[in-house]
């Protein structure tokens, strides 16, 4: 068993997560990160992923859609703009949004906005991905 260490995910509307931990994972901008305690401190920029809790009794995973973290050696404080627990994601909606977003990448007009086209579409597969 690991060493556990304390992990709080925050929104701008509640406490999505206070508990300890043993690992956790999530997308970043540089890459996929995994952290344990006595992780060397740092702070990271988020991607749209599946963050993936490991508990002492198992695994929780959640979409987790933009934000940051800090990582510290005892504790990962991440500041989520929105976050999702599976139960939560509607996979008719989020299939949905990333046929959407896909035919607005493939049209390339010149009034899409391929950074939030892209943006849905990796938000998209984080939900359906969290529902596997």
């Amino acid at each position: 068993m690991a060493e556990m260490f304390r992990l709080k995910v925050i929104t701008p509307d509640r406490v999505f997560y206070d508990g300890d931990v043993e690992m956790v994972e999530f997308n970043t901008t540089e890459g996929e990160i995994g952290i344990y305690k006595k992780h060397v401190p740092t702070t990271v920029i988020i991607q749209p992923g599946v963050l993936v809790i490991t508990e002492g009794d198992g695994v929780r995973k959640a979409a987790l859609h933009a934000g940051f973290a800090e990582v510290l050696q005892d504790k990962v404080t991440i500041l989520a703009e929105l976050i999702e627990w599976p139960e939560e994601i509607d996979m008719e909606r989020a299939e949905s949004a990333g046929e959407r977003a896909r035919e607005r990448i493939a049209a390339r007009g010149d009034d899409v906005d391929m950074d939030r086209a892209e943006t849905a579409l990796k938000r998209s597969i984080a939900r359906i991905n969290t529902l596997k």
